[in-house]
């Protein structure tokens, strides 16, 4: 594991500690790699209102944008399932999928992580094949 996989499965972590979950007690973190080497964090953050609960990857990823950021490499996510390893949710898959970066291959790396550390390493293309993605509406 490279020194910036480790920091960016720790950050995941750490963030899963912060999780707002008082309906669901499910809590998940997750760390967002910039094409610069930046590390953004985000938590799910639930409400009343379920609706307007945001999941941890859109809140990091709207932490990065808001901080100037439009290209990613990588993201690792945990949740409070122990024994196997779970992703993003659909929607939160096509957010994702919105931030592609042609210049770093046309994929993110997807650390699935586990509350001791352990991880799986997929694809997004893995997880969302078919993909619809800002490509499609360039296409005539």
């Amino acid at each position: 594991m490279t020194d910036k996989v480790t920091e960016l499965v720790s950050r995941c972590l750490q963030a899963r500690d912060l999780a707002y979950c008082p309906y669901s007690r499910f809590a998940v973190g997750a760390a967002i790699l910039t094409a610069e080497g930046a590390i953004i964090t985000g938590c799910n953050v639930e409400n009343a209102s379920f609706g307007l609960t945001v999941c941890a990857e859109r809140t990091a990823i709207q932490r990065a944008v808001a901080e100037g950021h439009r290209q990613f490499t990588a993201i690792a996510v945990t949740c409070d399932v122990k024994e196997s390893f779970v992703g993003p949710c659909g929607a939160c898959r096509q957010v994702l999928m919105e931030f592609l970066s042609p210049q770093f291959g046309s994929d993110w790396t997807v650390y699935l992580t586990k509350l001791d550390g352990s991880y799986k390493e997929t694809h997004l293309s893995e997880l969302l094949p078919f993909a619809f993605s800002p490509a499609h509406l360039t296409k005539n």
